[in-house]
């Protein structure tokens, strides 16, 4: 699967974003899936808030996300959300990147965001809205680093060695 990929240019800023709205609708599937199949595991009962098992369902749905954006990106370079604009994650040589650099790119896009929000709802704000500004900004800036950095990377790819790229065009001859 270490197949070098057609020519490529850096994906902007914006490319990201519209394949990641486009990524929402099965995510958002899978999460509801996912959700429901904790509830039968819990017998219908809720969970309650700051609980151990609200924690481990939190674990559980980070983790089904992440297997929906690992294995897309391992299997084929993308994620539903790429394919219509011809998007998809390389490693530095333009392959297939491994296992362990696409877990590091989901971990770096989602973790920082997550422990920022935790850690912000353990403060005493006045106003409750404020933990969820503060998980925001941090969530903006790994794709907001792909405007500044001369490869149009993200922070994230940068940690993890990959890159997000636009596949040119493959033009039939005549």
């Amino acid at each position: 699967m270490d197949k070098t990929a057609p020519p490529a240019t850096p994906a902007h800023l914006g490319w990201r974003l519209a394949a990641l709205s486009y990524d929402l609708f099965p995510v958002i599937a899978l999460v509801f899936a996912a959700s429901a199949l904790m509830l039968l595991v819990r017998g219908g009962e809720p969970v309650t808030p700051e609980s151990f098992g609200a924690y481990l369902e939190m674990v559980w749905l980070w983790a089904v996300c992440g297997g929906y954006f690992v294995l897309s990106w391992r299997r084929g370079g993308q994620t539903l959300g790429m394919r219509p604009w011809r998007l998809r994650v390389v490693d530095a040589e333009g392959r297939s990147p491994g296992w362990w650099a696409l877990c590091g790119r989901y971990a770096g896009a989602t973790l920082p965001a997550l422990g920022a929000l935790y850690l912000a709802a353990l403060l005493p704000w006045s106003d409750r809205l404020m933990p969820y500004w503060i998980a925001s900004a941090v969530a903006v800036a790994g794709p907001l680093w792909s405007i500044f950095d001369r490869e149009s990377r993200a922070l994230y790819d940068c940690w993890s060695g990959t890159r997000f790229v636009r596949l040119t065009p493959v033009v039939a001859g005549p």
